[in-house]
Formats: C-alpha cells, sequence, structure tokens
C-alpha cells in the first residue's frame, strides 16, 4: 500500500434491503468498545434509534458517540457531509455510509472517484451488502435492487442465518454466488460478524467495478438514467426485527438490469448533489 493510500480514510457503503440487518450492524459500530474511531453517515438519525446513554454531545447534525465514533445525517450532499468530517479534529479510522434499502450503490461509490478533493482524502474499501437469509428468494423475485447490491458488493453479509435450513441456507448461498462469484460471503445472526471482516478490508475492487459497469469511472449525469422525482421513501426504516418481513409493499416496474431506471433515494444529476 502506497503512503498515499495509508494517509486516505477508508469508506465503507453499507447497502442492504428493509429489514437485512444494517441497523444493528451500525448500532454495533456505534456502540462497542471496538477502539476504533468510526464516521456513521445515515439516512436519519430515528431510522437506526441511537441510545441516548451513547451520546457524548450532539448538534443538529452530528452525535458524538461515548465509544469516540460519530453519527451524522446527510442533509443536502454527500460530498459536503465527507469534506465536514474531514474538517473535525482528529482522525477517523473509517468512514461507514448507508443506503437506503432501495438505492443503488454505484452513485454513491463513484463519489469517491469523482471529487478529486474527496478522492485525496479518502478511498473506497469496500461494498458491504447484508442480505436476509430468508427473505432473499422473494426479493430476488421483486425487485432488480437486490441484486444490484449483491453484484456490486465486495463483501456479502449473509444474516439471519438461523431463520432458514441449512438445504435453505447452500441454495441461499448458490444464489448470491450466482450473481456475484467474487464476494466474500460471511454467514451470520443478528449482524455479528466482526467489524474487522467489514471494515478496513481493502476489497473494493475497480477492475470488477469496471467490469459490471464500464462507466464507472464517467461523470453519471445521464448514464445511470435515474428517476429524479425524489421519490424518498420515509417508510423504510431498516429496524432490524429477526422474525418479521415489514418490506412487504414495495412495487417495482420491470426494467433494464444495467440502466438502474428505477426510483432510487440517491440522486445523482451531478456529483456535487448525491445524496443518500
Amino acid at each position: 500500500m502506497s503512503d498515499a493510500q495509508t494517509t486516505q480514510i477508508p469508506v465503507t457503503v453499507l447497502t442492504g434491503y428493509l429489514g437485512a440487518g444494517k441497523t444493528t450492524l451500525l448500532n454495533r459500530i456505534l456502540s462497542e468498545n471496538h477502539g476504533k474511531r468510526y464516521a456513521v453517515i445515515v439516512n436519519e438519525f430515528g431510522e437506526i434509534g441511537i441510545d441516548n446513554e451513547l451520546i457524548v454531545e450532539s448538534d443538529e447534525e452530528i452525535y458524538e458517540m461515548n465509544n469516540g465514533c460519530v453519527c451524522c445525517t446527510v442533509r443536502g450532499d454527500l460530498i459536503r457531509v465527507v469534506e465536514g468530517l474531514m474538517r473535525r479534529p482528529g482522525r477517523f479510522d473509517a468512514i461507514v455510509i448507508e443506503t437506503t434499502g432501495l438505492a443503488d450503490p454505484v452513485p454513491v461509490a463513484q463519489t469517491f472517484f469523482m471529487d478529486d478533493d474527496v478522492r485525496s482524502k479518502t478511498r473506497l474499501d469496500a461494498v458491504v451488502a447484508l442480505v436476509d437469509a430468508k427473505h432473499l428468494p422473494l426479493r430476488l423475485k421483486d425487485s432488480r435492487e437486490a441484486e444490484d447490491q449483491i453484484a456490486f458488493a465486495d463483501v456479502v453479509v449473509l444474516n439471519k442465518t438461523d431463520l432458514v435450513t441449512l438445504e435453505e441456507l447452500s441454495k441461499v448461498e448458490a444464489t448470491i454466488r450466482a450473481i456475484n462469484p467474487a464476494a466474500r460471503i460471511h454467514r451470520t445472526t443478528r449482524a455479528g460478524v466482526a467489524l474487522s471482516e467489514v471494515l478496513d478490508r481493502g476489497a473494493f475492487d475497480l477492475s470488477r467495478a469496471l467490469e459490471n459497469d464500464p462507466h464507472f469511472l464517467e461523470a453519471h449525469d445521464d448514464h445511470h438514467d435515474h428517476d429524479h422525482d425524489h421519490d424518498h421513501d420515509h417508510h423504510d426504516h431498516d429496524h432490524d426485527h429477526d422474525h418479521h418481513d415489514h418490506d412487504g409493499h414495495h412495487h417495482h416496474d420491470g426494467h433494464d438490469h444495467h440502466h438502474h431506471a428505477h426510483p432510487s433515494d440517491i440522486h445523482d444529476v451531478t456529483v456535487q448533489s448525491v445524496s443518500l
């Protein structure tokens, strides 16, 4: 690893459908005594239910946790939030960005290659997809987003493995492998993967990203042809209720897999306006 890479802060993009376990994993990062200083960027504080007893200091946009981590929301564009984190005293060990359940991770990942200032100070470390072992077959049947998230992931956390049989688990894992043979898969219950397995792994593979999307490094004003109706789904709260599937009300129109022409909570009109 070059000197430049060692000074750049690793960034993890966390994707996953409603109920897959993102909330549980984020709360672990913000509460466990892991000895690291992580910055977590979320859509809404209310979605992850931060324990007030763990908050040392807070303002409108950022919470300082008692384990040294910070949690902030995206109000405006992602680049502005990242630049704001860079200006805070002390150095973060990593930045974790949560996307909504329906989001395509590609525009978020592109942010860290498109803006020169952000690119000089950060490096995309991994795209991590949380997958609900019990409901993945239904997710894949209902929408392209679930497949997109797996296809672009460097690491897959196959969660809720206690809710399926070994035979079902093997089938789900084979399905993931068929979509993405290269991703590292971790079987977990209650998002119990070691944080060292998903953070600061150096797992992002640019050549594989370009294989999936040859236009990945191009300015993406029109490339992905996203629907820009700002269809924010504020009901997409990723509470990790292990025995209930709360995501039965999203309907998705059929569309070409590679054009991502679906409503997304990420809007990539320009790189400056990418928001979660």
